[in-house]
C-alpha cells in the first residue's frame, strides 16, 4: 500500500509539473508578438536597407522579433545577391523599394537615416 501511494503522489506531481509547464509554453506563444501586430503597434519599423529595427520612442519589447525577422532577411537577401551578382546591400534596399508601397498606412519606415510614419 505504501508504495502505491507513493506512485500516486509522484504521479500527481508529474502531472502537476507537466501541466504547468504546458500553461507556461501556451501563454508564451499566446502573447508572443507576430511581426503584423508589432508593426501595426509601432514596435517594429521598415529600414530602406531592407531590414527592420525599433522606431524612436517604441522601447524594447520587440527587439527579439526585430533580430529574428533581420536573420531571415539576412538568408533570403543572401540568396537573391549571390544569384544575381549584386551586393547584399543592394538587394536589401530593392526589396524595400518593391515593398514599400504595401506597407500599411502608419507604419514606422527610416529612409536616409530619418524616421517618419507612411
Amino acid at each position: 500500500m505504501h508504495i502505491m501511494n507513493t506512485y500516486r503522489k509522484v504521479t500527481l506531481a508529474g502531472t502537476f509539473v507537466l501541466f504547468f509547464t504546458l500553461l507556461t509554453l501556451s501563454a508564451a506563444t499566446l502573447f508572443a508578438l507576430d511581426f503584423e501586430t508589432a508593426r501595426t503597434k509601432g514596435l517594429v519599423g521598415e529600414v530602406d536597407s531592407g531590414y527592420v529595427a525599433i522606431p524612436p520612442g517604441a522601447g524594447t519589447e520587440a527587439q527579439q522579433l526585430v533580430a529574428t525577422v533581420n536573420q531571415q532577411r539576412l538568408g533570403v537577401y543572401t540568396e537573391i545577391a549571390a544569384k544575381n551578382g549584386i551586393t547584399l546591400e543592394a538587394t536589401g534596399q530593392r526589396t524595400f523599394e518593391k515593398r514599400f508601397p504595401d506597407f500599411p498606412a502608419g507604419t514606422w519606415v527610416q529612409m536616409k537615416g530619418t524616421w517618419s510614419k507612411k
